[in-house]
């Protein structure tokens, strides 16, 4: 044997006997290592459903270890709304190749050592054998991850493609969902980014007539970290290309473009704020153009501790006596009282206070909507503050709560205009001289109407309210008057149109 022949020899057994090694010490601390995962993902499926009446878990039911891999089965269960009122159990088996170099890496030239290699499937039970079925008898869900010595993770998720009967009148075809996910140690920060190619279904409404539901390149992506309180902040984002729906007879197409949902939350000491944005790209309707929407809300100054406080008061008294409550109902007997202890009303008091002295703030910064012609849109911003005392009269109360107010109302005459065009067409009116005189004088008569009843202003070709209150002060509309004023203003006038009708 040359030289070089013996070199690449000791190079290849000194690589198997590390392996080897190295999949016995894995194999001592796998069940460990599961073990801690399964702890850690029931906590966040706890976090997950606060606030639900559901409740979801992971359990280890057996894991037979070999010298090179490794076989674990696990158990989901969950109950609750979201699952549809009935206990759900799946059953997961995990194909757990040791590292340093598991073979299946090995195979794909992946050659940096980790920990672990898991292959998981869904199992076929009474509960999943459609679903199997309609994979063409294959699991429609599995998963690889791989588990590094730092205890990081990454890997991918996948739903398999479906092409089922789901009865007599329905068919569910769907492409298939995969998803990339990265984790650092303990998951501390996790990545997520997903995509879906299409969706469709095939069925009937009650009255029989058909309906078809599509939905067209879906994209998912998150990037969170943990908060100190043990939960997870950062952004999430979700993109829909198109979505249709078709239904009715005459057939009525209902259409979305380019649908966009996002959120962010942060995490400042013990404060908290969060945002959301929703928006459609363009809306129409039986291929007629409607418009494009937005909406943003968000929240600011939320004291993290004392929310949670609630949280927890929420689960363990109010869940219980809403279902309860439910339950009476149905049995047709009177609903149970609901009864808190001296201390647990004393936490509520005291959590409302800490919430309120952080001063939060609650907006709906943006509701609008576009036409061709013009824009109508709204938004409110409110700044609470924490009182004297939470004993005052409900007057004095909701003025020391509020600290700022500011409502801003804009409406698009030509944007109406657009509106009542396209439902005249809709309609069938083809006369378009007609349409067009029609939807002008709509307009003009909501205008004259919200002018003369002095609760708007024309500003141009916009109908506008603008409300500001702060230290017992409103502006209305660049009227300025103390918060009764105000309100004996509005009764006169609401009172006004009451007696016109």
């Amino acid at each position: 044997m040359n030289k070089s022949a013996s070199v690449l020899l000791g190079i290849v057994v000194a690589i198997g006997a590390v392996s080897a090694g190295g999949a016995w010490y894995t194999g001592t601390k796998l069940e460990g290592v599961l073990n801690t995962a399964i702890a850690e993902n029931n906590k966040q499926l706890q976090l997950a459903f606060t606030g639900s009446n559901g409740t979801a878990s992971v359990e280890l039911v057996s894991l037979d270890r070999g010298m090179f891999s490794s076989t674990a089965h696990y158990r989901f269960k969950g109950e609750g709304e979201m699952f549809g009122g009935e206990p759900v159990e799946l059953l997961i088996v995990d194909n757990i190749e040791h590292g340093p170099l598991p073979f299946s890496r090995l195979m794909s030239f992946k050659w940096l050592p980790v920990m672990a290699t898991s292959h998981s499937e869904l199992e076929k039970t009474p509960l999943t054998e459609k679903w199997f079925a309609a994979a063409k008898d294959k699991s429609p869900l599995k998963g690889v991850i791989n588990l590094g010595y730092d205890q990081s993770t990454n890997g991918t998720f996948e739903l398999l493609p479906l092409d089922v009967k789901l009865d007599e009148q329905s068919q569910l075809t769907f492409s298939g969902l995969k998803i990339d996910l990265a984790a650092s140690a303990q998951a501390q920060k996790i990545k997520a980014d997903g995509y879906m190619d299409s969706f469709k279904l095939t069925t009937v409404s009650e009255d029989q007539t058909p309906v078809l539901v599509e939905l067209n390149g879906l994209t998912l992506a998150s990037n969170l970290s943990k908060s100190t309180y043990g939960y997870y902040m950062g952004d999430n984002s979700l993109l829909l290309s198109n979505t249709k729906a078709s239904f009715g007879e005459p057939k009525s197409v209902l259409h979305l473009k380019n649908f966009e949902m996002k959120n962010s939350s942060a995490e400042n000491g013990t404060s908290a704020s969060g945002r959301a944005d929703y928006k459609i790209g363009e809306l129409s309707f039986n291929d007629k153009t409607i418009g494009a929407a937005q909406m943003a809300v968000s929240v600011k100054n939320l004291d993290i501790p004392a929310t949670m406080s609630l949280v927890q008061l929420y689960q363990t008294k109010l869940q219980p006596y809403e279902k309860a409550s439910a339950e009476a109902a149905e049995a047709g007997e009177p609903a149970p009282e609901l009864n808190l202890t001296e201390a647990e009303e004393a936490q509520v008091k005291a959590d409302l206070e800490k919430i309120l002295a952080a001063a939060p703030q609650v907006a709906l910064e943006n509701l609008s909507f576009n036409t061709a012609n013009g824009e109508t849109r709204a938004a409110l911003v409110m700044d609470l503050a924490k009182p004297q005392s939470m004993d005052l009269p409900p007057d004095e109360l909701g003025r020391q709560l509020l600290a700022l107010l500011d409502f801003k109302v804009k409406v698009s005459k030509p944007m109406l205009v657009d509106l009542m065009t396209l439902q005249a067409q809709m309609e069938g009116q083809t006369d378009a001289q007609m349409i067009a005189e029609q939807a002008t004088a709509a307009s003009d008569m909501f205008s004259s109407m919200a002018v003369g009843s002095e609760l708007a202003v024309l500003q141009g070709n916009d109908i506008v309210t603008n409300l500001h209150y702060a230290n017992n002060q409103i502006d209305f509309n660049g009227q300025k008057m103390t918060v009764e004023e105000f309100s004996t203003f509005v009764m006169n006038k609401i009172s006004g149109g009451v007696a016109i009708q």
